[in-house]
C-alpha cells in the first residue's frame, strides 16, 4: 500500500558523538521533501486537514453482499489544499472507487505546514463502504510517518553516561497492511521483524521473529523494508547492525 517512486529524506547534520568525547551529541534531524518536492508527516511537518468532506454515493447497481468494503487511495495535498497525484492503494471495485476519487477531488483541504508555510504532504485516505449504506465520506489516514531524532536519555546508559553502542534507530516508518481489514482477530495486532541495518540507514535483510499468522508475518516484513533508519555507532563510527521493530498494522 505505499506510495511509487517515493525518496525518503531525513537528513542527520551531525552524527551521534563517541563514548570518549564527553555528553552524547543530538543527531541535529531536518525534514527535508522527497525527489518530487514532497513532505511526509512528522516532527517539523503538520497533518493536512479536511475542512469539508462530501459523502460518496454507493452505487445503486450492486448486489447487497458486494457492498460491504473499502477504497484507500495514497495522495498528495498540494501548497493550495488541491488534492494531486492519486492512487489507489486499496480497490474495492472500479464503481466505488470511482465515488470515492470524486468526493476526494471535490472535498476540501488545508495544507500541511512547514515552519509555518504551506508545503505539499504525502497522505492516504480511505473510504468504508458498510452493509446498511451508513454515510461514506473520505477520512485522512497516516499511515507513514517521519520520526524525530533520539533524545539524550535513548543515548545514554542508567548512569548518564554516553553510551559507546548505540543501535539502529528508525527516523522513517511504515504501517503493515491489513490482509482483511473487516477481520476480527483475538490477538494484539503487531508483530516483531528482526531488521539488518547498513551503514546507510538502509534496511538489508528482514525476518519475521513473532508472527501473526492470518496472512500478516509477509505484510510486516515488508512493511519494515521500506523503513528508514539512523545507522548503528561503535564509538561514533556508523556500523551495520541488527534490531527489532515492533510493527503496526494500519488502522483501517
Amino acid at each position: 500500500m505505499r506510495h511509487i517512486n517515493c525518496a525518503f529524506a531525513l537528513l542527520a547534520a551531525t552524527g551521534i558523538a563517541s563514548a570518549h568525547d564527553g555528553p552524547p551529541s543530538i543527531p541535529q534531524m531536518h525534514q527535508t521533501a522527497d525527489q518530487d518536492g514532497i513532505y511526509y508527516v512528522g516532527p517539523e511537518i503538520s497533518i493536512p486537514k479536511m475542512v469539508s468532506t462530501v459523502s460518496v454515493p454507493y452505487p445503486y447497481n450492486v448486489a447487497a453482499k458486494d457492498i460491504q468494503g473499502m477504497t484507500v487511495m495514497a495522495m498528495v495535498i498540494d501548497a493550495k489544499g488541491v488534492p494531486q497525484h492519486i492512487q489507489v492503494l486499496r480497490s474495492h471495485g472500479a464503481e466505488f472507487d470511482r465515488a470515492s476519487l470524486a468526493a476526494v477531488q471535490a472535498s476540501k483541504f488545508e495544507p500541511g505546514l512547514f515552519a509555518g508555510k504551506p508545503v505539499p504532504v504525502w497522505i492516504d485516505v480511505r473510504v468504508v463502504f458498510t452493509a446498511n449504506r451508513r454515510s461514506a465520506v473520505p477520512q485522512i489516514l497516516i499511515t507513514e510517518r517521519d520520526l524525530p531524532a533520539p533524545n539524550a536519555e535513548q543515548l545514554e546508559d542508567k548512569h548518564h553516561k554516553p553510551l559507546s553502542y548505540t543501535p539502529p534507530f528508525p527516523i522513517h516508518t511504515v504501517d503493515a497492511d491489513f490482509t482483511d481489514p473487516y477481520a476480527k482477530h483475538p490477538f494484539v495486532e503487531v508483530a516483531i521483524v528482526s531488521v539488518e541495518v547498513g551503514v546507510d540507514g538502509l534496511p538489508k535483510d528482514a525476518y519475521v521473529r513473532r508472527g501473526l499468522g492470518f496472512g500478516l508475518d509477509e505484510k510486516a516484513k515488508a512493511a519494515v523494508m521500506h523503513y528508514r533508519f539512523l545507522p548503528a555507532t561503535n564509538k561514533g563510527t556508523p556500523i551495520e547492525a541488527r534490531r527489532d521493530i515492533l510493527v503496526d498494522f494500519a488502522k483501517f
